[in-house]
């Protein structure tokens, strides 16, 4: 028995032969290695097409802001996997992707569809404010978290976000959906009864669509963005480790309370 369907099994992405390695229709070696900066050949990657200046201008600032924000869990992760298994620094790396999930990094696509729900019903003719107030109370009566709100460190903003927003009106591409988050602040504390900051992955999410990003691949920012944290903070656990510190104070931080 055949498992799966039958078609064509064909790929856009890459061919190559015994002279030359062909990426999108372009020549690697003669097309692209020296003429796109990485950011710009993730998008070239990615779609197809050669990003606009801002589009690569923001993919830069993104993966910066993401890459780094210290011991964070999945940090630990890592550092602690290649403590135990120092022959496997990839394997670190995948055991701290492994925590990029919707509590850490990973609800940026979340926010997107709020975001995207949230455009569509101002443009219908609600307005902005009524709107970030009907979508934060159908989270908290659902007991949900509100995505793109929330930080355990950073109060009353989030100094990334800010800085965000800040370019996207500098750059004059706010659209659609930077304009709908903007009224989410004032509702959700309203909605909470006390304020709560909006993190990065709420202005993430909303320039990214309004500049027309793939809402499919707005999840594998964040990955591409640790990735190059995690390669930190494993080149210094092997020069400075502290893998097995961080399992020691973990483990005598917790009381044991069975029988």
């Amino acid at each position: 028995m055949l498992i799966g369907k039958k078609g064509e099994a064909k790929s856009a992405i890459e061919t190559a032969d015994a002279s030359s390695i062909t990426v999108r229709g372009k020549d690697l070696c003669n097309d692209v290695m020296g003429h796109a900066s990485m950011a710009e050949f993730f998008y070239f990657h990615l779609t197809g097409h050669e990003p606009t200046e801002d589009q690569a201008f923001f993919l830069d600032v993104l993966v910066v802001a993401l890459a780094e924000h210290g011991l964070t869990p999945s940090v630990q992760a890592a550092r602690m996997t290649l403590a135990a298994a120092p022959e496997a620094f990839h394997g670190a790396v995948a055991a701290g992707l492994l925590g990029v999930g919707s509590v850490i990094l990973g609800s940026a696509d979340v926010c997107g569809v709020m975001l995207d729900d949230a455009a569509s019903r101002i443009e219908a003719g609600v307005s902005a404010e009524d709107v970030a107030l009907v979508i934060a109370r159908e989270h908290k009566e659902s007991g949900k978290f509100i995505p793109g709100f929330g930080h355990p460190i950073h109060h009353p903003v989030d100094p990334r976000a800010v800085r965000i927003l800040a370019l996207a009106d500098e750059r004059s591409v706010a659209g659609r959906h930077v304009n709908a988050l903007r009224a989410f602040p004032s509702a959700v504390e309203e909605v909470w009864g006390k304020p709560l900051p909006m993190n990065l992955q709420g202005p993430m999410a909303a320039v990214l669509l309004d500049l027309d990003f793939p809402k499919t691949a707005i999840r594998g920012l964040p990955i591409l963005a640790r990735t190059i944290g995690l390669i930190g903070h494993l080149n210094e656990e092997i020069e400075r480790p502290i893998g097995f510190l961080l399992a020691h104070h973990g483990e005598e931080a917790i009381e044991y309370d069975g029988e």
